[in-house]
């Protein structure tokens, strides 16, 4: 028998050759349907990608000084597209981190919250996620909810050490949330604990007005 008859015989006759070509065959669909959909997935990151950049230079242009409000709109709508059409974009925590940030500055506290939690909610790491659970202390704040202000500026202190970069703004945000939430006794012993751990701050001076501001501790 002619080889080529053999092999055409093989083929039709053999089970398991059928099913090696059938499993081969699938093999390969996958892998073309896994590369066209790495493609596909590319770029749409990509269009994600400059989205934010467009975004992000307009919500500067926005927080500049004289910048009329309809450039804030302009700005937030832009922010919020991109994490609408875009809710698995690797960079959706810096987008919604800017879009509370605008909204914060326009004095739109509850939003802005919202906004910061989404920003830790997709996966915001690291000094953006000090940033956004820093902003939520600041919600509270500007709404004068003094004691979610203060827990909240607690939560944002978990983890960090009295050399990170924030660690003087986050203290200082708490001692301010406990002194004009009525508990100067709190207040006075974060700033002092600020003072002693942060002896070289450039804030020492407004510290120590504040620590003087307070009531006098009762005589024991």
């Amino acid at each position: 028998m002619p080889m080529r008859d053999f092999v055409a015989t093989w083929l039709r006759e053999s089970r398991t050759a059928r099913w090696t070509l059938i499993g081969l065959g699938a093999l390969l669909v996958l892998g073309a349907a896994a590369f066209g959909g790495y493609s596909w997935y590319g770029a749409q990151d990509t269009r994600a990608r400059l989205a934010l950049v467009a975004a992000a230079d307009l919500a500067q242009q926005a927080t500049a000084p004289g910048a009329p409000a309809e450039a804030r709109d302009k700005a937030l709508r832009a922010l919020e597209t991109v994490l609408t059409e875009h809710p698995r974009f690797s960079g959706a925590p810096e987008a919604a981190y800017r879009l509370a940030n605008l909204r914060l500055d326009a004095g739109q506290h509850a939003a802005a919250r919202g906004a910061y939690e989404i920003a830790i909610a997709k996966g915001a790491t690291g000094t953006l996620r000090s940033l956004a659970a820093l902003g939520i202390a600041y919600s509270w704040e500007g709404q004068r909810d003094y004691a979610r202000a203060q827990a909240a500026f607690q939560a944002a202190l978990n983890g960090l050490s009295s050399k990170d970069f924030l660690y003087e703004e986050m203290l200082l945000g708490l001692g301010r949330a406990q002194e004009f939430g009525g508990n100067p006794a709190a207040a006075r012993e974060t700033y002092s604990r600020l003072l002693k751990e942060r002896p070289d701050t450039r804030r020492a001076d407004d510290i120590r007005s504040r620590l003087a501001s307070l009531p006098a501790p009762p005589k024991q």
